[in-house]
């Protein structure tokens, strides 16, 4: 990148963690799910992570299913989460040609017969499945030289936090601060250089940023909306990754269509498509949602409240 560029996050410093966790990084898949399985029984049945938010998302999510069938996910869901702990430290040495053999991207010549010539693309992604892995997403990108973007918020602890930049640009992808991702579009734009930026837009906003509560897995749930307004006023080709899983240590990642115009599309349209899209993979497969964050924290009555209004 030029001087024109905001992206300041390119790690060099190697951390006493990273010395730790390379070594760990660089062993096979089958070891990696022994390890896995270990830290599984620790982290379910001796330590409880977050075991009450847990059982109380998916209680209220699917209050149709039976006791035993809510247990049965809260276990498959345990396993998947020391695969993602696993899965995810991989990233740090992994090479594109082994990737390759465990995620394959579907849908992608859709975007390249329909995205129109000069055109940036926005994905929008939820906390299913290994999101981390969709960070390699330029070793199967049809445009060599497009920069190929993560939206990410940096973490508290420094030191993990240039852990997780190098993972997640380990193959080839750029992140972006949050505050600087519509300069940082800007700047890419000024130099006509294309893009792919992703965006996790499933997370709980903050009481001032909430502009849109949707129907989502039973709930009233609050929503980031930025996605879409920066999507909406760069107009880019916006898309919406679902995955799958269909076995251990194999993942499946696909395009799916929500707008090649979102200027001329009615506003918050994206966002719905997008949820309704996510929440189609959460009912097929829900131990592979991130159960563990406490997503319905803020409730329509509080913000009501906070808005100064009466409770209907």
């Amino acid at each position: 990148m030029d001087n024109s560029s905001v992206n300041d996050n390119t790690i060099k410093r190697t951390s006493f963690l990273e010395v730790l966790v390379r070594p760990l990084s660089r062993l096979p898949f089958k070891v990696l799910y022994v390890i896995s399985d270990i830290v599984y029984v620790i982290l379910y049945y001796l330590v409880g992570y977050r075991k009450k938010i847990v059982r109380k998302n998916l209680s209220t999510s699917f209050p149709e299913k039976s006791e035993a069938e809510l247990r049965e996910i809260e276990r498959k869901f345990y396993r998947w989460l020391c695969d993602y702990f696993v899965e995810t430290l991989k990233l740090l040495t992994i090479t594109p040609e082994e990737m390759k053999r465990h995620l394959e991207f579907r849908g992608l010549d859709m975007v390249k017969a329909q995205k129109k010539e000069g055109q940036g693309v926005a994905a929008f992604l939820g906390h299913y499945c290994n999101w981390e892995w969709l960070s390699a997403i330029g070793i199967y990108w049809p445009w060599p030289g497009d920069e190929m973007g993560l939206i990410y918020h940096p973490l508290r602890n420094d030191t993990i936090d240039d852990l997780m930049l190098k993972m997640r640009s380990s193959l080839g992808g750029v992140c972006v601060k949050k505050k600087h991702i519509l300069r940082e579009l800007v700047a890419l734009r000024r130099r006509k250089q294309n893009y792919l930026m992703g965006y996790i837009f499933d997370q709980s906003p903050k009481w001032e940023n909430i502009h849109l509560w949707l129907d989502f897995l039973n709930h009233n749930t609050p929503v980031f909306t930025g996605a879409e307004r920066i999507a909406r006023k760069m107009n880019d080709f916006v898309v919406f990754v679902s995955m799958e899983r269909p076995e251990r240590g194999r993942y499946i990642a696909t395009f799916h269509l929500l707008s090649s115009e979102p200027s001329n599309v009615p506003e918050y349209e994206l966002t719905r498509k997008g949820f309704a899209l996510l929440e189609e993979s959460v009912r097929r497969q829900p131990e592979f949602y991130l159960w563990t964050h406490n997503r319905w924290k803020r409730t329509y009555e509080e913000y009501l409240i906070k808005k100064g209004e009466k409770c209907v």
